[in-house]
């Protein structure tokens, strides 16, 4: 049997994260404003939520909509800000404008964060070169996950992609993580399982109320329920 499944679930605040925990996430997204698809919250939310919940909160590192790092020395001030508001692990990811990994920005904040995990998030589905990108970030401390749908589209179309970099897990660049979120449905969990991947992040599926209403620790607990297999 495949050791139990990750569940990680955005949280927007503490409200969230107390949901979230109570449904049996393994961990939290912290984020703001998913209007541009997940920006960095502020150092007293990640403060409340560290307060209130046992589960960790991925913090993102992102100022603005898109993937370009933008304003770096900004960023890194920001990432210290939040070490100090408790955050001990981070979501970051940025591209250059011909799609490949911006490394100067990530390593900027990397040696900031200074040996907290993080996870490279979607921004790997927007790569020009997905498996260029996965080498070029394969020895950063830290880095221990990809949050990826194999595909900009989501995980519809990117399921071939998931599966197939699934079965190179080991090779140098693979052995992170593959934490799949990004239009996932729980009928896409059996053949994800099924490969061996056993890392899974929601957001939307979480909230019956869409964005505007919080997590509902129930919808949680469906998909903790699905990801053991009870």
């Amino acid at each position: 049997m495949s050791k139990r499944a990750v569940l990680e679930v955005i949280a927007l605040d503490v409200e969230d994260a107390v949901a979230a925990q109570a449904g049996g996430a393994d961990r939290l997204e912290l984020v703001t404003d998913m209007a541009a698809d997940g920006l960095t919250p502020s150092p007293r939310t990640v403060a409340g939520i560290r307060a209130a919940v046992d589960i960790a909160p991925r913090v993102m590192l992102r100022l603005a909509d898109g993937f370009a790092a933008g304003d770096v020395d900004r960023l890194a001030g920001v990432a210290g800000e939040l070490r100090e508001a408790g955050a001990e692990e981070f979501v970051l990811g940025f591209l250059d404008a011909d799609g490949g990994v911006d490394l100067t920005a990530v390593e900027r904040l990397v040696d900031v964060l200074d040996g907290c995990p993080w996870t490279f998030h979607r921004a790997i589905d927007r790569a020009a070169d997905r498996d260029a990108l996965r080498k070029q970030l394969a020895d950063l401390p830290g880095l221990d996950a990809y949050l990826t749908a194999g595909s900009a589209a989501g995980v519809d179309d990117g399921l071939p992609t998931l599966l197939a970099e699934a079965a190179r897990g080991g090779e140098p660049g693979y052995q992170q993580e593959l934490l799949v979120g990004g239009g996932l449905r729980l009928d896409h969990v059996p053949a994800l399982r099924a490969a061996g991947i056993d890392a899974f992040h929601i957001g939307g599926a979480a909230r019956p109320e869409g964005w505007a209403g919080p997590v509902s620790a129930a919808a949680v607990a469906e998909w903790r329920r699905v990801l053991d297999g009870d």
